[in-house]
């Protein structure tokens, strides 16, 4: 008899991660697999969820304009507690950190269905820094049966909180799954618009930025577009109006910066490919860049993403005007340090994390084939 796995997802980048989990394990036998959206973000759920050929079976809706947080987080639980009534799945899978992963999580507990987190471990060790995410991704902790850590460092938090070092799986992160996999349909050029000028991606959405912080970064990018002439600004807006709301009033129409809405999966990568170097506070991004061999600045005071830092690919900048045009400007002008942080190669994994995750299940709900054995991608 097949077991029933439900997948739940809520934003883009928990699409981008879970994506190749979601098709691992359609192709098993043994897995009958539903997908649940909550649709934390709705349109960017969308369009990349379409990019993986993954329609949710289940789509929850449950965005509405200035929902708080206390609002989402109760209107989710609800929401999935119901799905899992329905459903009756025999596991529970969610990525990451948002309040569509805690809301899981909390429900699966409630119900007394084992749940498996996928990208565990991470931590800043400040439950203000990355704000709910930190809060979120602890209390998950504390739920979860599975925990599929991203990296050695992520194994390590979890054990120093108490987890059974039999339950955590280091599998490296699904987002390079991803990565290689739409990497290697696109093309690797240059900026094709102007090709003579170095392209600088640029990516805001957190919280803990909103109001002055996303200001202090726009006057530094627009000090660094103003004193280099060869420079040329690609920024892909959040919807959210904390955002858009300053992005746009301070670089509309703007010479050199181009605003466009948030990419697909696929052209963002394809973003990723042609830039010079990468400006942004998203964490995904701070996975993807360094495996593109793109140099990346982070827009954040801490980060539970500490290897790229420590492998030199990556640097924690914050948020300060001075600081983001002094490190950008190093990287434009000493090709030596450029070189450096651009040498490729990532710390998060080898594009098998989804197949170390669906044996961990599989073994889990029916058994392993090798006699309880460990998987053998277990790294």
């Amino acid at each position: 008899m097949q077991k029933r796995v439900m997948c739940v997802v809520g934003t883009r980048p928990e699409a981008i991660k879970m994506a190749p989990v979601i098709l691992a394990l359609r192709n098993q036998d043994w897995a009958a697999t539903h997908v649940v959206a909550t649709a934390q973000h709705r349109e960017m759920l969308d369009q990349t969820l379409s990019a993986f050929g993954v329609v949710p079976d289940r789509d929850l809706n449950l965005m509405k304009p200035n929902q708080t947080l206390s609002e989402l987080n109760a209107r989710a639980l609800t929401a999935i507690d119901d799905e899992i009534v329905r459903a009756q799945p025999d596991f529970l899978l969610a990525q990451g950190d948002t309040t569509t992963v805690l809301a899981a999580a909390t429900a699966a507990f409630y119900r007394r269905i084992p749940f498996g987190h996928v990208e565990a471990g991470l931590r800043t060790f400040d439950l203000d820094n990355p704000f709910p995410e930190e809060f979120n991704r602890v209390v998950t902790s504390r739920i979860a049966r599975l925990h599929f850590a991203p990296t050695e460092s992520a194994r390590r938090n979890l054990l120093s909180e108490g987890v059974d070092e039999g339950r955590i799986f280091v599998t490296g992160n699904t987002v390079i799954d991803s990565l290689l996999h739409t990497s290697a349909k696109t093309e690797r050029t240059p900026n094709a618009d102007s090709p003579q000028r170095k392209l600088i991606l640029v990516t805001v959405h957190r919280r803990e930025n909103f109001g002055q912080p996303i200001g202090d970064i726009c006057t530094a990018i627009e000090t660094i577009v103003d004193t280099n002439p060869d420079v040329e600004v690609l920024w892909p807006v959040h919807p959210n109006p904390n955002v858009t709301e300053i992005v746009r009033g301070r670089f509309g129409g703007k010479e050199r910066v181009r605003l466009v809405d948030p990419l697909g999966y696929v052209a963002f990568v394809e973003a990723m490919n042609a830039a010079y170097l990468i400006l942004t506070d998203s964490g995904g991004v701070q996975e993807e860049a360094p495996a593109l061999a793109k140099p990346v600045l982070v827009l954040r005071q801490a980060t539970e993403r500490p290897e790229a830092v420590e492998a030199g690919v990556a640097r924690l900048i914050g948020t300060d005007t001075q600081a983001i045009v002094a490190e950008t400007d190093q990287l434009l002008h000493d090709r030596s340090h450029y070189e450096t942080m651009a040498r490729g190669g990532s710390p998060y994994g080898d594009g098998k994390a989804s197949a170390r995750i669906v044996e961990a299940v599989r073994d889990l709900l029916i058994g392993s084939a090798r006699g309880g054995e460990r998987p053998e991608g277990h790294l």
